[in-house]
């Protein structure tokens, strides 16, 4: 019976499935951004989500697990020094999936994964909303300032005629 068992299977059997995780866990953690199917993604979060918490406490015992999920050193290192230390205050959501439509052989439908806090797209965004609340500000100070400005030189005129 399968009760309670409803992780995605992939069509493949235990050992390759776990090679293949692994394989896109390190390749998503070394270059922040991989394109997959979506099925794929989504057991890849599952995958790759524990193994980031894990990474914020770094202890010998956190790197010897993340190491055994992972096989790869240099994921493992990349992981400990560069991920663990953007996504520190960060509960929980580390990843993102975006889809961007189907595959052209088989009409997979495929998708972008991604780690959050590597996007500079979205990271830009939110800079220059901040940025559009300042000018806001300035604008109506600016405003007054003109028409004050204005007002001086109408006198100026005046005074001149």
């Amino acid at each position: 019976m399968r009760h309670r068992k409803k992780f995605n299977h992939l069509g493949r059997k235990a050992a390759h499935r776990k090679a293949m995780l692994s394989n896109m866990a390190s390749s998503l953690i070394l270059h922040k951004r991989i394109s997959t199917t979506t099925a794929k993604a989504k057991a890849l979060k599952m995958y790759v989500e524990p193994l980031i918490t894990k990474s914020k406490e770094d202890t010998t015992h956190s790197r010897r697990v993340v190491f055994s999920y992972l096989k790869q050193k240099e994921a493992v290192t990349e992981l400990f020094k560069e991920v663990s230390v953007k996504v520190a205050n960060r509960p929980g959501g580390y990843t993102r999936i975006l889809k961007t439509g189907n595959r052209l052989g088989d009409n997979a439908e495929m998708c972008i994964i991604e780690l959050v806090d590597f996007n500079e797209t979205y990271v830009t965004e939110i800079k220059t909303e901040a940025k559009k609340t300042t000018r806001r500000r300035k604008s109506t100070k600016k405003a007054d300032d003109a028409t004050e400005v204005e007002a001086t030189d109408a006198t100026e005129v005046k005074g001149e005629e």
